[in-house]
């Protein structure tokens, strides 16, 4: 695979024409100056330290066993990339500000205070070369879950307007306009309408009572409509009492993914507000992974009591109602494999669901190696997909994903995350690789069997 990418022609032509890399690139938000950028991002720091993440800060033993679980760092044995690493601008705030010692760090100056040009070099490591994965949170032996303290440490950057753009932008967009993508509520309610015509069934939309509010992603809104349609199919197909709500569709969350609580708590209250005004029972979120923590493990934190519904991933509702025999699906002659999306699996504890439809759906499933809450990340979560400096290393790492796929012999990769599929699809193109990514829940709408 190694060999394949450095004669890729794109590679060739750079070497012939002495095209050099560009150089390291820190955007910027806001004209304010250093200091004041330092400040805010030890500020911010600060707040997200508690007992939880001191205890975290404090019980790292530094084993080195995160590294080997770091897709970054797997392929290219740099030691930046080690995930413990790339909290250390966060850890160096904590011993020098909050730790029982911080007066000594600071007498001594036993760590020093953080520099912009620190924080505009971590910015790298905190966003282009970190999917929040938690593949490195599953094996830390003191566990310390380094995934979400990354996540922790955006906060800090986004306040100190230390964001690459592109994910700056879009989670502006999302906030000023209700989606990062133009998804808007009126977008959606054409394409629902299209999608109602193209699968010959009904979308509800904006109904005043439903037991299940069904959100989407802009993501599926905009490049993979066939989800509205075969999420409408499924539903209508088992007679529930369903909807749509324009002021509470979008599940995409990029205010969680760049940092900005505000925005993510806005984006999170968007959908609950939404189930609570049509007195839903149950909220089905759709094939996106990092849409399923936002809602099903955040939404309560946001939301400041236990959430009045109950939250399901679209592959969790469809593993219920097919082992209940609600759902029936015919069996498909297919060699699959599956790749488990990490904030639905590893993160979100959803891992035999996807199995139990494929084995309703009789699939001839090839698990990779290794598989399940352990399975590679594809290297585009965390809102990396979006950041295109990133895209070299993210390609790079993607080869672990393509070896995996390529050793199972499967003609069918399927999962349940549309980024997840948007980030196999582009590196699909970017490689000329012959394998695209399916998605599981039109799978089952192409083949229920409908009385």
């Amino acid at each position: 695979m190694n060999e394949a990418v450095e004669n890729h022609p794109l590679e060739m032509d750079k070497e012939r024409f002495g095209i050099k890399e560009p150089g390291a690139r820190y955007d910027l938000q806001g004209d304010i100056p250093n200091e004041e950028r330092v400040r805010k991002a030890m500020v911010n720091f600060a707040k997200d330290i508690n007992r939880t993440t001191a205890t975290y800060m404090e019980a790292c033993v530094h084993c080195g066993q995160c590294a080997e679980a770091c897709h970054y760092y797997v392929q290219t044995g740099d030691p930046k990339y080690t995930p413990i690493w790339k909290l250390e601008v966060f850890k160096q705030a904590y011993k020098r500000e909050a730790s029982p010692f911080a007066p000594f760090y600071r007498m001594f100056n036993l760590k020093k205070k953080i520099s912009v040009e620190q924080l505009e070099e971590w910015q790298e490591l905190i966003y282009d070369s970190c999917t929040m994965c938690g593949r490195c949170s599953l094996v830390c032996p003191m566990g310390i879950d380094i995934a979400t303290l990354v996540g922790l440490a955006r906060h800090g950057m986004f306040k100190a307007g230390l964001v690459p753009h592109e994910l700056h932008a879009v989670a502006e967009r999302a906030e000023q306009e209700g989606s990062p993508l133009g998804a808007t509520a009126s977008v959606f309610e054409d394409r629902a309408d299209w999608m109602a015509d193209e699968h010959d069934t009904d979308v509800n939309f904006d109904k005043e009572k439903a037991d299940i509010l069904v959100a989407m992603s802009s993501i599926e809104i905009m490049k993979y409509p066939n989800s509205i349609g075969a999420t409408a199919r499924i539903l209508n197909a088992l007679g529930e009492s369903w909807t749509f709500r324009s002021e509470g569709y979008e599940a995409t969350n990029f205010g969680m993914l760049s940092g900005n609580v505000e925005w993510q708590k806005h984006m999170t209250m968007k959908i609950i507000d939404a189930a609570v005004k049509c007195g839903a029972k149950l909220v089905v979120l759709p094939e996106c992974g990092h849409a399923y923590g936002a809602l099903r493990w955040q939404g309560a934190a946001m939301y400041g009591k236990p959430l009045p519904f109950k939250v399901q991933h679209i592959s969790e509702f469809l593993a219920d109602v097919v082992s209940s025999g609600r759902l029936k699906v015919k069996k498909v002659n297919q060699t699959v494999t599956f790749h488990d999306p990490c904030q639905v699996s590893r993160r979100g504890g959803a891992t035999n669901a996807p199995r139990v439809v494929m084995e309703a759906l009789g699939v001839d499933l090839k698990e990779m190696t290794p598989t399940g809450d352990f399975n590679w990340c594809c290297g585009g979560g965390g809102g990396v997909v979006t950041i295109h400096r990133a895209d070299k290393l993210r390609y790079k790492v993607f080869e672990l994903k393509m070896d995996q796929i390529e050793n199972t012999g499967a003609d069918t990769v399927l999962s349940t995350c549309s980024n997840c599929r948007q980030s196999f699809n582009d590196a699909q193109q970017h490689f000329n690789w012959d394998k695209n990514m399916e998605s599981l829940l039109e799978l089952v709408a192409d083949n229920l069997i409908e009385d």
